[in-house]
């Protein structure tokens, strides 16, 4: 993808989640250091449950809120993260989804898979959220905004912002390198 004429490049973000936020905001400028990076977070519904425990519900989240932004602001690129966990035949994860819009094109990537201890997942399957079951297992308050369950379950190697911002890279991709994935 060639420099957008070195103006200044407007992210909006599907979430007001400064973790969400900061990895767009990094991932965007990891591919374009030389220019101003203008990432603001919106509150955009994902239209699927709070927790999200399939694939495809989570896929389909990170989606519809990169298409609630698009209806809403004027950006050069749109983006939104879905944090989900399914149930895999290899045990329990969690993972997520990036949905980014560019120029009525979707590219969409995915986290890796970060395993689940299967009480965890199991009070998933109860109702309860992803991060408030962390928070009470690790005695932790607003994990979500922070490291994430990521971070809890990797001694910090790994966090929530640094997977999203690697999966945002990667979703990247198709626009990056637009001239070999056109049709």
């Amino acid at each position: 993808m060639k420099s957008i004429n070195m103006k200044p490049i407007t992210v909006i973000v599907g979430s007001k989640n400064p973790v969400k936020v900061n990895a767009a905001k990094v991932a965007f400028s990891q591919y374009f250091p030389q220019q101003q990076i203008n990432c603001h977070g919106i509150h955009a519904p994902s239209l699927v449950a709070e927790q999200p425990m399939t694939e495809a519900e989570t896929k389909q989240g990170a989606i519809n809120r990169a298409e609630y932004c698009q209806s809403q602001h004027q950006a050069d690129f749109y983006i939104a993260m879905e944090g989900g966990v399914d149930c895999f035949d290899h045990g329990p994860a969690t993972f997520a989804y990036m949905a980014i819009i560019h120029n009525q094109q979707l590219s969409v990537g995915r986290s890796a898979l970060l395993p689940l201890p299967l009480k965890v997942y199991q009070a998933l399957e109860q109702g309860e959220e992803l991060g408030h079951v962390m928070d009470r297992l690790f005695n932790t308050d607003n994990i979500k905004q922070k490291g994430g369950a990521i971070g809890l379950l990797t001694q910090g190697l790994a966090t929530r912002e640094s997977i999203y911002t690697q999966a945002i890279i990667l979703a990247m991709a198709p626009f990056i390198n637009a001239h070999i994935f056109s049709n």
